[in-house]
């Protein structure tokens, strides 16, 4: 038997995939963290199936609890929030489960920052003012930041940044990038992007820090920062153009 590393999405239960739903209804003992994976998606498990919120446990234990159920012939279904390649403190539950010879799988998720673009009806890469996404955070007392991942090193690009688990660091972020994208480059904050009670708010490097203090946002929040935020003067994309041939739509024939 194996385990599943499940990315269960930004918190919408209907935003997880097909394939981590099932692996959930197939496993034999789910683990969960319970502070960010809504209730409605352990629900779905088979009935007389235990589910474990992992957020008071440390990681030896939560490993334990794989190997046990590994040693029982139990399929386990380890559920993360997003998805598990971002920030979703994965890695470190694989090398040990490589040590112990268990197999397991990874499931992708749903990542934040797309549940929120979407929300906002928004495209984060527009032809002529972006065409990347930063995804980064800052630093806190969980990690700190390697040596050049800086946000005015990521600013300096132009790109649209996605800084994640920062937004009790949002006067860091606001200093360190008004010199480079100037107090009138537009931000948005998204609290608990895809749950029911999901806020949004739109400002500035300028005002947000004011807008976010009124709104009480102190943790599950993410921000996005860039010029292509809420632009409507983008060029459009050359990929519909009438006069741009493919493969698939070859030039016409004069």
């Amino acid at each position: 038997m194996s385990v599943d590393f499940i990315g269960a999405g930004p918190g919408a239960p209907d935003l997880i995939t097909l394939r981590g739903l099932r692996a959930i209804q197939r496993a034999d003992l789910v683990l969960y963290a319970g502070s960010l994976v809504p209730a409605e998606i352990v629900a779905e498990r088979r009935a007389g199936v235990d589910a474990i919120d992992t957020a008071p446990m440390a990681l030896d234990a939560i490993v334990a609890a794989m190997a046990a159920a590994h040693a029982n012939g139990q399929h386990v279904a380890r559920v993360h929030s997003g998805d598990p390649s971002l920030y979703g403190a994965t890695a470190e539950q694989m090398r040990r489960l490589d040590a112990l010879g268990i197999p397991y799988d990874v499931i992708p998720g749903v990542p934040a920052y797309a549940a929120m673009a979407a929300a906002l009806r928004t495209e984060l890469t527009l032809p002529g003012i972006v065409q990347s996404v930063v995804l980064t955070r800052t630093a806190t007392r969980a990690s700190a930041m390697p040596n050049g991942e800086t946000l005015a090193n990521f600013a300096a690009t132009g790109a649209t940044l996605a800084i994640h688990l920062s937004i009790a660091n949002l006067a860091k972020v606001v200093r360190e990038l008004a010199p480079l994208y100037g107090s009138d480059c537009p931000v948005a904050v998204g609290y608990r992007v895809s749950w029911p009670d999901q806020q949004f708010l739109a400002g500035t490097l300028a005002d947000i820090r004011d807008k976010v203090k009124a709104a009480g946002f102190t943790r599950t929040a993410l921000i996005l920062v860039g010029p292509g935020l809420g632009a409507d003067n983008a060029a459009d994309s050359r990929l519909y153009a009438a006069d741009h041939s493919h493969v698939l739509r070859p030039a016409a024939k004069r």
